[in-house]
Formats: C-alpha cells, sequence, structure tokens
C-alpha cells in the first residue's frame, strides 16, 4: 500500500519539507533552531500539506532511529527527541547524507559523498544502508577532513584549489571502500567541473526517494526492505 510520505530534510540553513521530488516549501534553521523551534515552524508551514508519516533527514548521528550526537550547526537538544509524538505522525529518521544515499543508489557498491557545510556519506549495497562520519576523519596539518572538503575548505582554499583537493579525496575514497561508483551531493556538487569515471553528480531532489524508501517493506517477509546498520 502506497504511503503519503512527506520527507523532510532539516540542514544547516534550511530546512526542506518536500511533497514530491519537484514540491517543496521551506523554513530557515540556522546555528540557534532547538527541537521546540523547529516543531513550531513545521506546523506553520506544513498547514495546508496532506501526509500519512514523515521521513527526516537530520544532519547527524542517528541509530536506530534515534538522534544520539548533537548536530555541529544546529541548536542542542536534539539527541533521544520523540519525533512521532512532537509531529503528531509516524516519524522515521536517519542521517540526511544517508538519506539522499538511499535515493540515489542503483545498483552495486556506491558511497555517496555530501559536499556541503561539512562532508556527509553513507555507504549503500545489496539493501543494506551504512550511515558514516568521514567529515571527522584525520586529514593533513592535523585537521578533519570536512575542513577541507566541506564550506570552510571552499572558502579558505578557492575553488579551484578546493576542487583538486575533493577529486584527489574521492579518488583515495572509492579505493578505500571498494566502492564501484561515487555519488557526489550536496550543495557545492555544483561547482564540479570534469569528474573521473565511476564518479557521477547526483540529485538533491533524490532525497524525497530515499525518504519514501525508508518505508518500503519486501514483499515476501513484510519487514522494511532496507538494512540500516
Amino acid at each position: 500500500m502506497k504511503r503519503n510520505v512527506l520527507v523532510v530534510d532539516i540542514g544547516g540553513s534550511h530546512v526542506k519539507l518536500l511533497m514530491s521530488a519537484k514540491d517543496k516549501l521551506k523554513f530557515d534553521s540556522g546555528p540557534d533552531m532547538t527541537p521546540r523551534d523547529f516543531v513550531k515552524k513545521f506546523h506553520e508551514t506544513a498547514t495546508e500539506i496532506k501526509f500519512a508519516s514523515v521521513s527526516i533527514g537530520f544532519p547527524s548521528v542517528v541509530r536506530n532511529g534515534k538522534i544520539v550526537k548533537e548536530p555541529k550547526h544546529l541548536g542542542k537538544g536534539w539527541i533521544g527527541f520523540n519525533f512521532s509524538r512532537a509531529l503528531k505522525k509516524p516519524t522515521r529518521v536517519i542521517n540526511d547524507a544517508a538519506m539522499q544515499a538511499l535515493g540515489s543508489h542503483i545498483r552495486g557498491h556506491m558511497l555517496f559523498l555530501g559536499l556541503g557545510t561539512g562532508l556527509g556519506a553513507a555507504l549503500v549495497w545489496n539493501s543494506n544502508l551504512l550511515p558514516l562520519e568521514l567529515g571527522d576523519l584525520p586529514y593533513r596539518e592535523h585537521r578533519k577532513i570536512e575542513d577541507w572538503l566541506g564550506i570552510d575548505g571552499l572558502e579558505r582554499l578557492g575553488e579551484k584549489a578546493w576542487r583538486k583537493e575533493v577529486l584527489y579525496c574521492i579518488k583515495q575514497l572509492k579505493l578505500s571502500f571498494v566502492a564501484d561508483t561515487v555519488v557526489l551531493g550536496g550543495g557545492n556538487v555544483k561547482k564540479m567541473k570534469r569528474l573521473p569515471r565511476g564518479v557521477k553528480k547526483g540529485d538533491n531532489r533524490n532525497a524525497f526517494l530515499g525518504g519514501c524508501r525508508l518505508w518500503e517493506t519486501a514483499r515476501k517477509t513484510g519487514k522494511p526492505r532496507w538494512r540500516i546498520l
């Protein structure tokens, strides 16, 4: 049975409410947005939308559908927050990069890298989804890799040097994760030009498909189709 799913993509600057791959509403987020602020703005924005369930992509670590780490670019109070109760609809929560990765997957072992405020990442294969925190990997000058590939690195290095850094890291990460393909998403993917073989640009609209896939079930067992590790 098809569900009428509202997909919510929570980012460091905006929150997007996706009714389809093309139709969306949004409101501002920012470093001071708490769960209470989010719920208030959500209900104000979604008053005219009809939906049966909600999928949320959240910019931090999510385990078993619960936020376990405060986000880097939002306010405090998110750990363990009960979205189903607050939004008054059945709700499933997943890391935001993982949700877009889920919607981007077609076949094989796919590594998703989100070039945005930080560095989102996930690995997808054989109905398995593994969210990753690659942004915290140690990198040159004793800094984290997202300090180079995220928005801070882009502003510090300039576009040309930043693109060179991204291409170098893509090559190494593709080898490290034995990925068949690498899909690039996030707001800064538009700044990438030529890409090597086995690497392609994703579409930020795939977040909607990923949110819908969270509710898919296997025909034979009736259990969730996707196993989130």
